[in-house]
């Protein structure tokens, strides 16, 4: 009687749908009509072949499994005989020796009870050397030369496909570590700004009541001034207007200035005035040209020129090449007074 559940007509259908989806995108109108005309016809033959044939007892999954495979493989070959340069009119004699030789030795090996991966193995032995057999029938026949021969059994779109799933799947993983890894970043990251938003907020909660934010600042500078020489001290406090360097300095006076404030807070601070601390840079041709440039972004040329007027003609011809990016002969001590001199007088 007929395979309960075997719908091998639908199967087929199906088969061919999936195949559709996955000749290569490259190939011709004809050659992907090709593959998935010769796949469905071959799939549906085998499977109204196994279940029309009432001695060999299979069940459903059996029958599946078989004309699966014979789908699969008429798929790969298919496409590795386009790829192959052979002309078409040879196909299909090829891809019948392939789909009869499948169908034969699955529907032994099921019917023995092979193991499955037994089964598979031997399915591509065969029809390896099936395919290559015919390929020399080809060549002895002359209808192929030596060159076409050795590409055609070099064809292997299942090898082919297989890699590139491998690879899709390297990348996805890799994909996936690198996420996961700026996921664990991001929440660390999270984490210690949260810790460090805790702490500020106990240290303001914990600050004598009617200090402001402001008056934190000055108390922190002044905890790092302590110990500095007092010409550093003074050279900072010039920064300051005269109220600010007043307050600081009496916060520098302060006995227990250190129990007032949260040694986090004053770092924070500090980064927040980093602007207003002198910073020592090297006397180079290459940063006075740099001061000079920037500044030149900013003013226009007619209001440095009016600042130099009554400047001797070296010192303008200096600023006048500074403007090309070019250092002229002023020594460099000139040279850095001058910049400076511009720049307090914009």
């Amino acid at each position: 009687m007929p395979i309960e559940g075997f719908d091998y007509k639908g199967f087929a259908a199906s088969m061919s749908e999936q195949a559709k989806e996955l000749v290569p995108k490259e190939l011709k109108d004809f050659e992907k009509e090709y593959i998935v005309k010769t796949l469905g016809n071959f799939t549906l033959l085998a499977g109204e072949a196994l279940y029309n044939d009432e001695q060999l007892n299979l069940n459903a999954d059996q029958a599946v499994f078989i004309t699966q495979i014979i789908a699969e493989w008429s798929f790969h070959k298919s496409i590795d005989l386009i790829h192959s340069g052979i002309l078409p009119q040879y196909w299909d004699s090829i891809m019948q020796k392939i789909a009869f030789t499948i169908f034969e030795i699955a529907k032994q090996a099921v019917i023995r009870n092979i193991p499955q991966d037994q089964l598979l193995q031997a399915v591509e032995h065969h029809v390896i050397k099936v395919y290559n057999t015919s390929i020399e029938e080809l060549q002895k026949k002359g209808i192929i030369d030596e060159e076409i021969k050795n590409r055609a059994e070099s064809q292997s779109n299942i090898d082919a496909m297989a890699k590139q799933a491998q690879a899709e799947q390297q990348r996805l993983k890799q994909e996936a570590a690198e996420q996961a890894e700026r996921n664990l970043e991001a929440d660390e990251k999270r984490r210690e700004e949260e810790k460090k938003k805790r702490k500020q907020e106990k240290a303001l909660t914990e600050m004598p009541k009617g200090i402001s934010n402001k008056q934190m600042k000055l108390m922190s500078l002044a905890l790092v001034l302590k110990i500095l020489s007092q010409d550093k001290v003074t050279t900072i406090l010039n920064k300051f207007d005269s109220n600010d360097s007043l307050a600081i300095s009496n916060y520098m006076n302060m006995a227990d200035l250190e129990s007032h404030i949260d040694g986090d807070l004053v770092t924070n601070c500090l980064k927040e005035m980093k602007d207003y601390l002198p910073v020592k840079r090297k006397l180079t041709k290459e940063n006075v040209l740099g001061d000079l440039l920037r500044i030149y972004r900013t003013t226009p040329r007619e209001k440095i020129e009016k600042i130099i007027k009554n400047e001797r003609p070296l010192v303008k011809r200096f600023i006048a090449q500074a403007y090309d990016g070019e250092y002229s002969e002023l020594p460099l001590r000139v040279a850095g007074i001058v910049a400076q001199y511009i720049e307090e007088s914009i």
